[in-house]
């Protein structure tokens, strides 16, 4: 803001862009309170997540994504499943 004011003082676009950078920061700050901190909400409490693994109802895994077809091959890894590790 400084350097735009002191240096650029008649460059309209400079200024509003500077606005409009300001205003998205600190909308996404905003959010990123209302969630404390992360940057997307979780979709279930966590409780209710470590119920579901404990019963059964849900897995655990890591998510494997295609980095060639990301948006159509996905798989997830179960914990402790077809890991080369030896326990």
């Amino acid at each position: 803001q400084n350097y735009l004011d002191n240096f650029w003082p008649d460059l309209k676009a400079a200024h509003e862009l500077f606005d409009s950078i300001l205003q998205a920061r600190r909308e996404r700050e905003s959010e990123s309170q209302e969630n404390n901190g992360k940057e997307y909400p979780e979709h279930l409490p966590l409780e209710v997540l470590e119920a579901g693994i404990k019963s059964g109802r849900y897995i655990e895994g890591t998510l494997n994504v295609n980095k060639h077809r990301a948006q159509l091959e996905a798989f997830v890894r179960l914990q402790g499943f077809g890991s080369k590790e030896t326990g």
